[in-house]
Order: structure tokens, then C-alpha cells, then sequence
């Protein structure tokens, strides 16, 4: 924590840095994005006349903005700049990809990434079971159906209104579907208070997969973690559990390496 940090204000360029950094990160420590000198040295445990002479210096840079009717500082534009080529770097497909086959290892079944287009789930990366027995989806697979536990992911953070519009549109191979107050909302619903989809042996008698939501640093739905397997050995095995917690692991690491 920034406040626990012991800082002995020691002088040189390498001080000066760090206490810019400390001043900083005073505005992800605090609930408010304008805060005062004298709150931040508090924070910071730095004096005021360093904070100061440090935001001096930070708001010529663009990377903090006086508020000019309170006297307070909030994050600048410079920030953005800063982390822009982190940010480019941090595509979903390179986040995820450790997570995956960290994953695979761990639970011998194939693990996935899917990404959204509004209508269907398209399969972006994938490693496969070691298994001679496997079910597994390659590049560029799309699911368009309701009983994939990727395509509830996707769905369910809407509401039942803005779900119910694309059902009218793409039908998700539901039958007899009856408009808001179906009880397909109630399973999204529980899709989005657990955080996690289950497909057993909806898809196919012979398929079982489970599925969790990544989300990116604006907490936006980027994607979602699936591990499919013969849905015979999951049972036989009774590994329904460890899968569902692989995935919803790996789904909260790529999330947080997004920033989320």
C-alpha cells in the first residue's frame, strides 16, 4: 500500500522519481480522482512541500491537471500516452495464451478463448487436450447456440430487453421462446450472479464445457475461458468442479492482466 511505503524523502534524481511515482499512485489509493496536496502527502507520507513541488513538475508533463475552482489535481492525459504501448501490448489473445495452456496442463482438457461479435462466440486461441479422446474447436469456430456455455457468457450481463432483441433477431436455436419474461432470463441471470456456464451435454449428448467472463480494464466484457471435454470422462472422473474452478482461475488472471 502506498501509505505503508517508508519513504526517508532522500534527495537525487532516483528519490525524485520514486516520490513522482508515490503521487501518482496517491490517485489509485483514494476513491476520489481530485485530490488536494495536503491529501496526497497524507497519503504518501511525503511533506507538502515535496508533494507539491512534485505535482508541479507532473501537471507540466500532462500527467496530472490542476482543477482551476477547487485548487485540487486529478489524473492527466499524459497518463494515457504513458501506458499507451502497454496497453497496445495487452491484447486479449496474448494475455490469455499462458493462461491456457497453464490450464490445459493442469485439468488435461482442451481450454479456450472466445471473443463476442453480437451474434456469436468465435474461438480466437485453443490448446488442445493431450488426450487421444478430446473435443476441441479450432480457430475461428463460432457458436451461435444458446446452450454453449459461451454464448451465456455473452449474453448474460444484458438485460432482458437488450437480450431479448437479439433473440428476435439470431434465435440462438431456442424453440418456443416468449419474449422478456421466458425463463431463459433466469438462467442468465444465475450465469451472471455465479459467474460461470455450464454446458452438460446440451450441445451434444457426448459434450460438456464450462465457461467464464474476462473483462478488460474499463471492466468491459472482452472474451471468455472454456474448457471442454468428453462429457463420459467428466463424469467417470467426477471433475466437474476442478474444471469449473480452472476456468473461472484462469478467466480472473487474464482479467487482471487486462488491468480489470
Amino acid at each position: 500500500m502506498v501509505g505503508e511505503r517508508e519513504n526517508n524523502e532522500k534527495q537525487g534524481a532516483a528519490a525524485s522519481l520514486l516520490n513522482g511515482f508515490l503521487v501518482l499512485e496517491a490517485f489509485s489509493a483514494s476513491d476520489r480522482s481530485l485530490l488536494g496536496v495536503t491529501e496526497i502527502a497524507e497519503i504518501v507520507n511525503l511533506h507538502k512541500s515535496t508533494v507539491s513541488r512534485m505535482l508541479a513538475g507532473l501537471a507540466e508533463g500532462g500527467y496530472v491537471q490542476r482543477d482551476e475552482s477547487s485548487g485540487r489535481y486529478r489524473l492527466g492525459l499524459g497518463m494515457i500516452g504513458l501506458a499507451g504501448p502497454l496497453l497496445a501490448e495487452l491484447d486479449i489473445r496474448r494475455a490469455a495464451a499462458p493462461h491456457l495452456e497453464a490450464m490445459t496442463q493442469q485439468t488435461q482438457e482442451t481450454s479456450a478463448l472466445a471473443v463476442w461479435n453480437s451474434a456469436e462466440a468465435i474461438v480466437v486461441e485453443q490448446y488442445a487436450s493431450p488426450h487421444q479422446v478430446k473435443h476441441s474447436a479450432s480457430i475461428g469456430t463460432r457458436y451461435t447456440r444458446l446452450a454453449s456455455s459461451s454464448v451465456r457468457v455473452f449474453l448474460a450481463p444484458l438485460s432482458p430487453e437488450e437480450a431479448d432483441q437479439l433473440f428476435a433477431r439470431h434465435g440462438f436455436g431456442l424453440q418456443d421462446y416468449s419474449g422478456p419474461e421466458d425463463p431463459v432470463h433466469e438462467e442468465l441471470a444465475r450465469v451472471r450472479e455465479q459467474g460461470v456456464a455450464v454446458n452438460d451435454g446440451e450441445t451434444t449428448m457426448d459434450e460438456y464445457g464450462v465457461s467464464a467472463p474476462v473483462h478488460d480494464y474499463r471492466g468491459e466484457l472482452v472474451g471468455c475461458i472454456t474448457a471442454s471435454a468428453p462429457r463420459s470422462r467428466v463424469q467417470h472422473t467426477g471433475s466437474h468442479l476442478v474444471l469449473r474452478d480452472a476456468v473461472i482461475e484462469a478467466a480472473a488472471q487474464v482479467t487482471a492482466r487486462l488491468g480489470g
